[in-house]
């Protein structure tokens, strides 16, 4: 198994970063942790061809974490993509998707495509299959206008664990109990207030 970060910034592209995005890549898969707005540029940028992602699973509907999916899919549109391509992530997510790609490209959610498009919205704790590995889905504490998730992707009795945006929740360590890999996004350690009085944004810690 690779384990690939193609972007892990924060929201506003703090020091050049790109936002969420991961590759899990096996002999016989690759699945997309995440897909922020700049996802696409990465992608291409590190030589990862989008044709090769069998799944995207999106950890909340946050811009930086699911805002590059509608160029991901126009992409692969316009490459005449033959293979299905499956977007999973929290209930809420087929619509939040089509409102981003109708706002982003008018009418591209309803345009015919060569490929299949699969939209799965995942339940907490039901082990649901997306592509070519199963993922549980974990609630963790961060709004973002529909239930943001911390995941367990099993692939060839691998399993990686993955936190994006989230405060301080025990649901981390079930989460990462027993993973071969567990990949936790953080912003900050502490809290800080939502204004700092110098305007400035803090720094995000590790990924």
């Amino acid at each position: 198994m690779t384990v690939q970060f193609v972007g892990s910034g924060d929201a506003f592209g703090t020091d050049g970063r790109f936002q969420a995005c991961i590759s899990l890549r096996w002999p016989q898969a690759h699945v997309q942790l995440d897909c922020g707005a700049s996802s696409l540029i990465a992608l291409k940028r590190l030589g990862l061809n989008p044709r090769s992602v069998d799944a995207v699973i999106v950890s909340h509907l946050h811009g930086d974490h699911f805002g590059g999916l509608a160029f991901l899919v126009l992409d692969q549109q316009f490459v005449r993509r033959e293979r299905p391509l499956t977007i999973a992530g929290p209930i809420g997510l087929r619509e939040r998707l089509l409102q981003a790609m109708d706002v982003l490209f008018p009418g591209s959610s309803s345009v015919e495509r060569r490929f299949e498009l699969n939209v799965l919205e995942l339940a907490e704790r039901m082990p649901t299959r997306v592509g070519p590995a199963e993922v549980t889905s974990l609630e963790v504490v961060h709004p973002s206008g529909a239930a943001a998730y911390g995941m367990r992707i099993r692939c060839d009795d691998k399993v990686v664990a993955y936190s994006g945006d989230t405060e301080w929740t025990d649901s981390l360590l079930e989460l990462a109990a027993g993973a071969d890999v567990f990949i936790c996004e953080a912003y900050t350690f502490k809290r800080l207030p939502a204004v700092c009085a110098d305007r400035s944004r803090p720094r995000r810690q590790g990924v």
